[in-house]
């Protein structure tokens, strides 16, 4: 099968590759994952964001994670890196959101389609492979990232987003249970350098429909989007006792629900960065609106490899923030994001669980509303356990 060749989408060289139900593309930098449109009957569903400059010029300085920015993207070191750690000075989420990926191979049966990619790391001299399957009559991307050749603590995680309809409220936020959930413990905007924030920094909170307002009063995270004119960030522990970990957003009147699995022992945490228009420096300029970041990683926020191997708050409380990579076993991350179909009032998922038979016979996942209702996918959930 001949690999797909480089096409410009969207401002940025890429390669597509489809199957029965999704079409996909990757940037070759940065290797970012959008746009990706998923079939649904007659309807077709692409809820990840694309940066509204992505056709533009920027001006110098920029990181090309900026000129990239869009759908989801792998991040080792996960966060800003800002603070070198050791003699490592890596770019804002790594060379993995930064870097021109190389394609290895493609691969085409009637069943499954998988884009193998890899990149050669220089700050920490090591490899990452990126391996990006669809199957026939799903609904669904399994992305796998395989890190050989490095060795010590690694912040890591993806970097999803999603694009909201512009009405207040339209989608509703969840996740599996989690045992602590915190607002970044400083101001994530700085008002002096053009950017604003709405919650309590710091602030713990124990369900997204109550979270500290900085100016008094709570706030609904569950609910988006909301509080227009500001970006916040917070971040969920998930229990690791799980067989999985899981996001959703449902677009009630869309019908449809997107949602990503993972297992919570090697990503323990999601970030939810929630973008409205809150940030009025360039590029953003005040036109990023309506996106949240759904990010699953193992870090301490979105600080960086340096904070993150520091002692911490969550580090102390026994909870992760690097993952040891040692090169002699390579480190294989598992992640899988899907869409499906929901039925009126279906509201926010409560429950995602396993099931042996979906309605149309395969293994899948079966999505428990809050209101009762269910819906179902077909996708392989073992692929989260699975090492090659």
């Amino acid at each position: 099968m001949s690999p797909p060749l480089l096409r410009t989408v969207l401002g940025q060289p890429s390669w597509s590759f489809e199957s029965s139900h999704v079409s996909a593309n990757l940037t070759q930098v940065g290797g970012h994952l959008a746009p990706v449109v998923f079939r649904l009957g007659e309807k077709t569903v692409s809820p990840y964001s694309v940066a509204p400059w992505a056709e533009e010029t920027l001006g110098p300085g920029l990181p090309p994670l900026l000129h990239a920015l869009r759908g989801d993207f792998f991040c080792a070191p996960f966060g800003g890196n800002g603070t070198p750690w050791r003699g490592e000075r890596h770019p804002p989420h790594g060379e993995t959101a930064n870097a021109n990926w190389s394609l290895d191979a493609f691969e085409k049966s009637d069943s499954r389609v998988t884009l193998h990619a890899s990149l050669a790391t220089t700050v920490r001299k090591g490899r990452v492979d990126k391996f990006l399957s669809l199957v026939a009559g799903q609904t669904a991307v399994y992305s796998r990232h395989v890190l050989s050749g490095m060795s010590g603590p690694m912040s890591l995680g993806h970097h999803a987003m999603l694009k909201f309809p512009e009405v207040p409220g339209s989608g509703a936020v969840s996740t599996s249970r989690f045992v602590r959930g915190q607002v970044l413990p400083m101001r994530f905007e700085q008002p002096e350098n053009f950017g604003y924030s709405a919650l309590k920094p710091g602030a713990m909170f124990r369900s997204l429909k109550k979270v500290a307002l900085a100016t008094g009063g709570v706030t609904d995270l569950s609910s988006y989007p909301a509080r227009k004119g500001y970006d916040d960030l917070v971040m969920m522990t998930a229990d690791a006792t799980l067989p999985f970990a899981w996001s959703a957003v449902v677009l009630a009147a869309e019908g449809t629900v997107w949602f990503a699995l993972r297992d919570p022992r090697v990503l323990r945490h999601t970030i939810l960065w929630m973008s409205n228009s809150g940030r009025h420096y360039a590029p953003w300029n005040g036109r990023h609106s309506a996106v949240m970041g759904i990010e699953e990683v193992t870090g301490c926020f979105h600080l960086g490899l340096a904070e993150s191997v520091k002692p911490n708050a969550l580090s102390a409380a026994g909870l992760p923030t690097t993952v040891r990579l040692n090169p002699k076993k390579p480190t294989t991350v598992n992640y899988i994001m899907a869409v499906a179909a929901v039925p009126k009032g279906f509201d926010r998922v409560a429950e995602i669980r396993s099931v042996k038979s979906t309605a149309g016979g395969a293994a899948g996942v079966e999505l428990v509303a809050e209101s009762g209702k269910r819906a179902t996918c077909a996708l392989d959930v073992e692929f989260l356990r699975g090492e090659s």
